[in-house]
C-alpha cells in the first residue's frame, strides 16, 4: 500500500515536469474550476470528523492532511504526513517543497487546528478516500493520467 501512495504522489509530482518555471510540479494554479476546488475543500470539512475516527483506529495506511500556509498575502496548500490528531488540531510533516510561501520547509513540523485543513486521505485496500482537492485538478492532466487516478478513488 505504501507503495501505492508513493506512486501517488510521485506520478502527480512527475505528470507536471513539463510546465517549467521555478515553481515546483506540485503546484498548480490554474486550468481548474475554483468553484469546484472550494466545494472540494467544504466536503473535506464536512467529512474530517470521518478521517479522525480512521486515524484513532486506522484501517488503512498513509495518512495525511492538506493545510494551507499563508506568507506575505499568498497562500499555498501542503500535504502533511505522518500525522497525528489531539485536542482539535493535526500535526504532521510538510511533505512538499513550497513554490509560493517562504514560511515553510519539506519535512518540517506543523500544525493546523481542524477547521482550518483543506483536505485529507488516506489508503485501505489498494483505494485512496479523501483527496477531494485533487479531482478537479484531473482536467488539468492528460486523459490517460487522469483515468489513472479517478481509479484510485474510492468514490467518485
Amino acid at each position: 500500500m505504501k507503495h501505492l501512495l508513493l506512486l501517488f504522489w510521485v506520478g502527480f509530482c512527475c505528470w507536471g515536469c513539463g510546465k517549467g518555471g521555478d515553481q515546483p510540479d506540485t503546484l498548480i494554479d490554474s486550468g481548474y474550476d475554483e468553484q469546484e476546488m472550494e466545494t472540494a475543500i467544504a466536503r473535506a470539512r464536512k467529512e474530517v470528523d470521518r478521517f479522525i475516527t480512521e486515524l484513532s483506529q486506522p484501517t488503512g495506511e498513509n495518512h495525511a492532511v492538506k493545510v494551507p500556509i499563508t506568507d506575505s498575502g499568498e497562500t499555498e496548500h501542503f500535504w502533511l504526513i505522518n500525522v497525528s490528531y489531539r485536542n482539535g488540531q493535526f500535526e504532521g510533516e510538510i511533505n512538499n517543497e513550497p513554490g509560493i510561501v517562504t514560511n515553510v520547509r519539506m519535512g518540517e513540523k506543523r500544525k493546523v487546528n481542524k477547521a482550518d485543513i483543506s483536505d485529507w486521505m488516506f489508503m485501505r485496500g489498494g483505494k485512496l478516500y479523501g483527496n477531494y482537492t485533487m479531482r478537479p485538478l484531473l482536467t488539468t492532466m492528460p486523459k490517460e493520467e487522469a483515468d489513472k487516478y479517478r481509479s484510485m478513488f474510492a468514490e467518485p
